[in-house]
C-alpha cells in the first residue's frame, strides 16, 4: 500500500489527540488551568523553536505579519487553552472529545461574515443535525457521576474552545492567502504559540501568586509532557506531513477518529463510563459536520 507510513502517522495523531482529553482531565483536577497551559506551552515552544533551528527553517515574521500572528496566538493558544483547561475541570474526557468536533461547523459559520462565504441549505441542515447530537450528549451522557450542571458548564466551555479554534483557523487562512509574503502553516503555528505563551504568562503568574507554586504528581507531569511533546509538537509535524503527502482532505478524515479514541481512553485510563448516547451523539455530530462540508450541486 502506497504511503503506509503516512497513514500510520495520521492514525497515531488521532490516537494522541484522543488521549489528550484524558491528559487534560488529569491535569485540570490538580493544577490551576492557566498554570497548566503555561507549563505545557513553555515546553512546546522551546521544542518548536529548536525544530526550526535544527531544520534550517528559522524565519522571523515581518512587522505586518506580527499583527495577524498576535491575533492568531490570542485565539489559538491563549483563549483555546483557557477554555480547554477550564472545561476539562468540569466535564469528562469522552464528552469533551465529542464537543470539539463542532470546530469545522464554527469555522464554516465564521467564514460567512469574515471570508464572504454563503450560508446554504447543507450548512444549515448540518448545523441542526450536529446540534441534535449535542442535545443527546447533554441529556444522556453516561458520565452521571459528574453532576449535570457541572458537566453542562464544562461542555459549553469546550464548545468555546472549538469556537476559538475556528476563529484562529479563519485568521490563519487569511495569513496564508495574503498577497504579500504569506506565512507557512509551520511558522504561523510556532510564532503564534510564542505570542500565546507571552499572553498567558501574567495570568499564570497570578495563579501562582494565589495558589502557590504547583507540585504536580507523577501522573500530571506525564500528562503535561505528553500534551507538550506528543499532542502539540510531534502531532503537528506528522499531520503536516500527511497534508503534504496525501492532501488536506484525506488527512482531515483521521480527525473523526479522535472522539472514539478519547471515549475509549477515558474508559480505560480514568474509569469514565460508556453508553449508547456516545455512539448516537458521534453519528449525529460527525454526520452534521460532513453534511455541512459537502458542496451543494449546481
Amino acid at each position: 500500500m502506497k504511503n503506509v507510513l503516512i497513514h500510520l502517522k495520521l492514525l497515531a495523531v488521532a490516537a494522541i489527540w484522543g488521549l489528550a482529553w484524558v491528559a487534560g482531565r488529569i491535569i485540570a483536577l490538580e493544577i490551576p488551568p492557566i498554570t497548566a497551559a503555561w507549563m505545557r506551552y513553555i515546553i512546546a515552544v522551546l521544542m518548536f523553536l529548536a525544530y526550526l533551528r535544527l531544520t534550517n527553517k528559522w524565519v522571523l515574521p515581518t512587522k505586518e505579519q506580527w499583527k495577524l500572528i498576535a491575533l492568531i496566538g490570542l485565539f489559538s493558544t491563549f483563549v483555546y487553552q483557557a477554555f480547554f483547561m477550564y472545561g476539562m475541570k468540569y466535564t469528562a474526557a469522552g464528552d469533551a472529545s465529542l464537543m470539539i468536533t463542532f470546530n469545522p461547523l464554527f469555522t464554516a459559520l465564521l467564514a460567512i461574515p469574515f471570508l464572504g462565504e454563503k450560508m446554504d441549505l447543507r450548512l444549515g441542515s448540518g448545523l441542526l443535525l450536529a446540534l441534535s447530537g449535542v442535545g443527546v450528549l447533554f441529556f444522556y451522557s453516561p458520565n452521571v457521576d459528574i453532576p449535570f450542571t457541572t458537566r453542562l458548564i464544562g461542555d459549553l466551555l469546550i464548545a468555546g474552545a472549538a469556537l476559538s479554534w475556528a476563529a484562529s483557523s479563519i485568521l490563519m487562512k487569511k495569513a496564508m492567502t495574503t498577497e504579500h509574503q504569506p506565512l507557512s502553516p509551520l511558522h504561523l503555528t510556532v510564532w503564534s504559540a510564542v505570542v500565546g505563551l507571552l499572553i498567558m504568562t501574567p495570568w499564570a503568574g497570578y495563579e501562582v501568586f494565589q495558589h502557590g507554586i504547583p507540585n504536580p504528581s507523577d501522573d500530571v507531569w506525564i500528562s503535561i509532557i505528553f500534551l507538550a511533546i506528543l499532542s502539540t509538537v510531534v502531532s503537528y509535524v506528522w499531520f503536516a506531513d500527511g497534508i503534504k503527502t496525501i492532501g488536506a482532505s484525506k488527512s482531515s478524515l483521521y480527525v473523526y477518529l479522535v472522539p472514539p479514541f478519547g471515549i475509549i481512553s477515558g474508559w480505560l485510563l480514568i474509569d469514565e463510563m460508556l453508553g449508547w448516547s456516545f455512539l448516537a451523539s458521534f453519528i449525529l455530530i460527525v454526520g452534521g459536520v460532513i453534511l455541512a462540508q459537502t458542496k451543494e450541486s449546481s
